[in-house]
């Protein structure tokens, strides 16, 4: 004898069962798919070679570190302290103290440490960073520029305390989620390049696309926050809202010439007579100590970029 039902119980007992196997199962296999991917051994080898501190000092104005890290409150763009807030449509972020600091800043910092933040986007406690740090294109940065920029930035002040904690909106403030936008938006590279290009186009690419990392700000982004390939540098708005970064691409600046660009990057002022301001401001600043050829690398190559070509 069977009691009423008992017979359907035990298939819908064992589909439930089943169900929460292949749930749990998913939930791993998330879980291994999202985990911090940090360089190669090869990699972490070659950033640890001694790096040229003089050569890394015009990768740190390339790449424009003292716009985002600069201590508030004074002018020293080699005082590191970071905490200044960056507001965006996610929340605020407050970039962390990079001085060479042994306990606050990047002082106890190991050569692989600081390659798996640049180039992996993972923290020296094997946490994601999140992409307002903008790792998405400094990872293209070449092996021998990541290692300069650290031996340079061991030379800066000491500059003692923290940055305040981001403080993002949910569900942007559940730092593992950042493995699912990297999934989306962040392919893995196993073998940089070993040094910058020499030829002129392939330099200005290189510098645009990786240190320079201008498509952050001059691309449109998607739902997600992730730079939308096909309209690259074509413009979008700035990441506090407040404005809009032009559009860069060849169509963007047909009536510059390239002196017109390399004038503009290296002086702020437009063909018009105008200043570029608002985000541009830290960037001119730091472009100033750039080298003339390496500016005009950039102008030549923004001058002939079309939207969807490669980065």
């Amino acid at each position: 004898y069977c009691p009423s039902g008992s017979i359907m119980r035990r298939p819908i007992a064992s589909a439930l069962g089943l169900a929460g196997v292949l749930v749990a199962a998913a939930a791993a296999a998330a879980w291994v798919a999202t985990s911090p991917r940090t360089v190669s051994a090869e990699v972490a080898a070659a950033v640890a070679e001694p790096g040229d501190p003089e050569a890394g000092k015009n990768v740190f104005y390339i790449a424009g570190c003292e716009s985002c890290h600069m201590s508030p409150g004074q002018k020293d763009p080699l005082r590191l302290g970071g905490g200044m807030e960056l507001k965006t449509p996610f929340g605020s972020f407050f970039p962390p103290n990079i001085s060479s600091d042994l306990r606050d800043g990047i002082g106890g910092w190991t050569s692989a440490d600081f390659a798996n933040a640049l180039m992996a986007g993972v923290s020296p406690r094997g946490e994601h960073l999140y992409p307002a740090f903008p790792y998405p294109s400094y990872r293209h940065m070449s092996i021998k520029d990541v290692r300069d920029l650290f031996a340079f930035l061991h030379t800066t002040p000491r500059v003692s305390g923290r940055a305040p904690p981001n403080a993002l909106k949910f569900p942007f403030s559940i730092r593992r989620a950042v493995g699912f936008w990297k999934l989306l938006y962040l392919p893995q590279i196993d073998h940089p390049i070993a040094v910058d290009p020499t030829d002129g186009e392939a330099l200005g690419r290189y510098l645009v696309s990786g240190p320079g990392h201008c498509a952050e700000c001059h691309s449109p982004r998607d739902v997600f926050g992730g730079i939308i390939a096909s309209r690259r540098l074509t413009g979008g708005p700035l990441p506090d809202g407040k404005g809009k970064a032009p559009n860069i691409t060849a169509e963007g600046l047909k009536d510059w010439s390239e002196d017109d660009v390399e004038t503009a990057l290296s002086t702020g002022f437009t063909p018009s007579g105008d200043v570029l301001g608002s985000a541009m401001t830290a960037v001119v600043r730091s472009l100033k100590q750039v080298p003339e050829p390496d500016l005009a690398a950039i102008a030549r190559y923004l001058k002939s970029y079309r939207p969807g070509g490669a980065p």
